[in-house]
């Protein structure tokens, strides 16, 4: 890989990581369509660390309000209902699920799930459960009503981006649509939930990187650049949530999907590497 390449794959993670569009599978694509080759599973998830970098920069406020809010709760009573000290439960139980069938599939998410059919019908069946949960979501709850039973079931929904094409912060935001939640109060808590899971998630797969498989170089540009079009991708989209629905997102996914199914079934692409 070299620095162009790297730049390339930086900016399409910092696009994708936010966007419910699928980083994951975006880096698969975009480098296959082009004639790259897969990047690597590490590599993925090194360059994830700058998009988190992103997030905990735009929300280090809040982020730190709530470490030290539920820190004195363990030892302060009155503050176990502050909106801060279950927010760090919740957030804390809402990464438990992702975290133990991450770890039960791992040898299935570094091999077989590296597979552009699947990637492109993971694309397109859970743009159309985004789609559902946007027609069918009351759109009425804020991230202030969030409860446990909430949490635990949007963290299950993260389990499902364990599968490339499927998208973390699309099926954290479809299973907080469902639930009632406004589309900017789904992305907020998608971003903030994202933050364990993700750094967890890099910090396993670089075992690999120091197994001498990893252009450090590249990987560094990539992260670099991921980290300055995520920061700009955070910005833009919860504003843009605030006025607009998600279908643009599911539009694109179905698109994408079916053309990738149709180079795939003409054999323009080989589905893996």
């Amino acid at each position: 890989m070299n620095v162009v390449e790297a730049t390339v794959l930086g900016i399409v993670q910092g696009l994708t990581e936010f966007l419910p569009i699928s980083s994951s599978g975006h880096l698969l694509i975009v480098p296959k369509l082009l004639g790259w080759g897969d990047p690597g599973a590490a590599f993925t998830a090194v360059i994830q660390l700058g998009t988190m970098a992103a997030v905990i920069i735009y929300f280090w406020r809040d982020l730190v309000n709530i470490v030290a809010t539920w820190t004195k709760s363990l030892f302060r009573p009155e503050l176990r209902s502050h909106a801060d000290a279950r927010m760090g439960w919740y957030i804390g139980l809402g990464t438990i699920p992702i975290s133990v069938v991450g770890l039960a599939l791992k040898d299935f998410i570094e091999g077989p799930s590296r597979n552009l059919w699947l990637n492109a019908s993971s694309l397109i069946v859970m743009g159309l459960v985004l789609m559902v949960a946007e027609w069918a979501g009351r759109q009425k709850r804020e991230v202030a009503d969030l409860n446990l039973r909430d949490g635990l079931i949007i963290g299950g929904f993260q389990c499902l981006s364990l599968i490339p094409g499927s998208s973390r912060s699309g099926s954290t935001m479809t299973g907080a649509l469902f639930l009632g939640y406004t589309r900017e109060a789904a992305a907020r808590y998608s971003f903030l939930l994202s933050v364990p899971a993700v750094v967890l998630s890099g910090g396993f797969e670089m075992r690999h990187a120091f197994e001498g498989g990893l252009a450090w170089g590249p990987t560094i540009v990539a992260t670099v650049v991921s980290f300055v079009v995520g920061y700009a991708c955070i910005a833009w989209l919860l504003k843009y949530l605030t006025k607009h629905s998600m279908l643009i997102f599911v539009y694109y996914r179905v698109a994408l999907g079916g053309v990738l199914l149709g180079l795939l079934a003409a054999g323009a692409v080989s589905a893996s590497g």
